[in-house]
């Protein structure tokens, strides 16, 4: 068993109450933080040190509506860029996410039981349909996006984290997580698991944060996070592709 010390921990809970085990009450929590700013900033994507892509990211809630809004800009190319919009409910459930880059764009919402996804392209006024057999409260984890990584890692905190005497328990182990990645439209099982505190360095100062290991069957992932500022998405290594991503 893992303990931390609790931040502002009930704004995130509203964010993900459906996943969650957060020990409060979840009504009076969902009125206080409607139409609240939960995250924002920008995340560096280097390369072998290089700079290559920043993400301009914001996470906020209108009327008990979660959207994550999210610009990937190419350094030294102005005129490339991705943006994507992911709105869910107060139970985790996705309403739609769009993305677009320019050349094409693309939406998935839920229908039925099933995830269905809209593919449009410049070519082309019509659009492609792909279905998948997939629950609502399945998780996006686009291409390139990190504030993704930064709201699956809010929900395996969620479901696998409670409080007790004013710190957060965290069981220590590994979840597994059904998602969709829109761009390369398919689906896939990840698993998510706690490592626990590191000291990491971030441009040039060292800091203890929460690290998370996120799997699936070709990578490997390391994410950290800050337990004492809303578990908030600092630092991710890719080792594998020489890919460090940092939190501005």
């Amino acid at each position: 068993m893992t303990r931390i010390a609790q931040p502002g921990w009930a704004i995130i809970a509203v964010l993900i109450c459906a996943t969650g085990v957060y020990a409060g009450d979840k009504k009076d929590n969902a009125k206080a933080t409607s139409n609240q700013a939960v995250d924002s900033g920008s995340f560096g994507v280097f390369v072998r040190g290089q700079r290559v892509v920043t993400e301009t990211f914001s996470v906020h809630q209108e009327n008990g509506i979660s959207i994550v809004k999210s610009r990937l800009q190419e350094s030294g190319n102005s005129s490339s860029a991705q943006k994507s919009e992911l709105e869910m409910t107060a139970s985790g459930e996705l309403v739609r996410y769009d993305w677009s880059d320019g050349n094409g764009s693309l939406q998935v919402t839920p229908k039925n039981e099933f995830l269905l996804e809209k593919i449009t392209t410049a070519a082309s006024s019509k659009s492609a349909e792909q279905p998948f057999l997939m629950p609502s409260t399945s998780a996006i984890l686009d291409n390139n996006f990190f504030i993704d990584r930064e709201i699956l890692a809010w929900r395996y905190l969620a479901t696998n984290c409670h409080t007790d005497n004013g710190a957060l328990k965290c069981q220590k182990g590994p979840l597994e997580f059904g998602v969709l990645v829109p761009q390369d439209r398919t689906s896939m099982r990840v698993r998510m698991e706690l490592v626990g505190p590191e000291k990491v360095t971030i441009r040039g100062t060292e800091r203890e944060l929460l690290r998370l290991d996120l799997k699936g069957e070709t990578f490997t992932w390391a994410l950290w996070v800050d337990d004492k500022d809303q578990f908030k998405l600092m630092r991710v290594l890719i080792a594998d592709d020489n890919t460090e991503v940092v939190r501005d």
